[in-house]
């Protein structure tokens, strides 16, 4: 997609830190029950205030070089779609030569992006409008919109996508056909309206959420704050503020497991090796659950506690190369831990001055946005060092999603390159292209 006139934007070198915005009164303290078309500006730290003594980028293995200068040539159009609240710059396919750094910008222009996902040339994203839009080359390609509920979490698998809502439900939408990619239709929610009933009959299926409420144990009764897909064995996790982990089944929509998890707000879930699940919560944990077989289903188990701190855990991602699991928290760390050393702590990286909203992992590579509005990007090396390549800044609120997706045009076997997307509650999602060869601390940061 190109242009043939517009504005430029430049990327500068600075060897400064740059001053960050504060929270002020974005976000909330606590998730309501049953929070229905409310407002969520929230971050998920419901314990204590994000620690503000961590250095940018730096541990006990990291290294810092001088940054480079990095010259973009953005294009500034109006959306093609009237209607369209949204207005991109730059264009990326025409006018982009494959260098590394920020390369485009979609601005919203009114609501706060919450959720986004990529699949191929596709990314959904989803905000406190209820709409979920989806964009091709960085045009307004399709978009669907929900009646209530935030969206909070997005999965893409196949024709599929899956959506979690702040009303507790998970929504199901489907590609309508080949022909026509850009018409998504709603299937469903989860759990099925058939379950429902069925289960309604027998009181055992009610739990207590409060005095003199009951609920039926395969729903949630609060914000649905995250999901995962294990698609090698057809189950969907979704994870809540109700405290519950539930375990569904793609193939029928059964509701197999609902899990009393944490004490708290679940924030993060993700399917990860070995048959392990983790959750992340605001009671302050990391918990490891085992998959294993029991009869002719599957039945997860409490195996391990990793972490146990007074910091809500925001954020969970794994690196499925290095079989490592990252975990984000309020005080703006990422702690990690190693498979290979039977998930004994492996470190701690320490890059942020505020809460660790968002995890995500590509090849050697971790990216974990902030709610001081930068992105940290991390290379893992050999014998698990890692270091800080970049600083991405440019967001002006803070960073509360992450997608990322390997970018056929450039990337090489010798020299991987990953096209990052990053959501804002500034109401803007930003595209940087990133090599897993590029050399340690660059800062790369939007002027104008």
């Amino acid at each position: 997609m190109g242009n043939d006139k517009g504005g430029t934007m430049v990327m500068e070198q600075s060897n400064n830190l740059h001053s960050r915005p504060k929270l002020g009164t974005l976000f909330k303290s606590e998730p309501s029950l049953f929070p229905i078309g409310a407002e969520d500006d929230e971050v998920p730290n419901r314990k204590s205030s994000a620690s503000m003594a961590s250095p940018r980028c730096s541990n006990s293995t990291t290294t810092s070089g001088e940054g480079s200068p990095y010259i973009m040539s953005p294009w500034i159009q109006a959306s093609p779609y009237i209607k369209s609240p949204w207005v991109i710059n730059p264009s990326m396919l025409e006018a982009d030569y494959g260098q590394d750094g920020l390369i485009a910008s979609i601005v919203r222009e009114e609501g706060h992006i919450y959720s986004l996902a990529a699949a191929g040339d596709l990314v959904y994203t989803g905000s406190d409008s209820k709409n979920i839009r989806v964009w091709k080359d960085l045009k307004e390609f399709s978009g669907f919109k929900t009646k209530s509920g935030l969206v909070k979490a997005i999965i893409v698998l196949g024709d599929k996508v899956f959506t979690g809502h702040q009303d507790g439900k998970i929504r199901v939408w489907k590609v309508s056909s080949t022909t026509s990619p850009s018409v998504h239709k709603r299937l469903g929610s989860l759990p099925t309206f058939k379950d429902i009933i069925k289960s309604s009959v027998k009181p055992k299926n009610y739990v207590e959420v409060r005095r003199n409420r009951n609920v039926l144990r395969i729903k949630h009764f609060d914000a649905v704050s995250c999901m995962s897909v294990n698609e090698e064995v057809g189950l969907l996790y979704s994870g809540s503020w109700d405290k519950t982990l539930k375990v569904w089944r793609l193939a029928d929509s059964k509701c197999l497991e609902s899990i009393d998890a944490h004490d708290d707000a679940i924030n993060s879930v993700v399917a990860g090796f070995d048959s392990l699940v983790f959750t992340g919560s605001a009671d302050g944990t990391v918990k490891v659950w085992k998959r294993e077989l029991q009869g002719k289903g599957t039945k997860h188990f409490l195996v391990q506690v990793l972490l146990k701190q007074e910091n809500a855990v925001t954020s969970l991602a794994v690196s499925r190369e290095s079989a490592v699991l990252y975990c984000g928290s309020s005080d703006g760390l990422v702690n990690f831990w190693e498979r290979d050393k039977h998930l004994s702590h492996g470190g701690i990286l320490r890059g942020h001055k505020m809460a660790v909203l968002c995890l995500a992992t590509a090849g050697n590579l971790v990216f974990s946005g902030s709610a001081d509005g930068s992105i940290c990007v991390w290379r893992r090396e050999k014998g698990g060092i890692h270091k800080c390549l970049s600083v991405l800044t440019g967001h002006t609120g803070p960073v509360k999603c992450l997608a990322v997706e390997e970018d056929d045009r450039t990337s090489r076997k010798t020299d991987r390159k990953w096209i990052v997307y990053s959501g804002s509650l500034d109401k803007s999602v930003k595209v940087w292209r990133l090599s897993e060869n590029a050399p340690d601390m660059k800062e790369i940061k939007q002027v104008g």
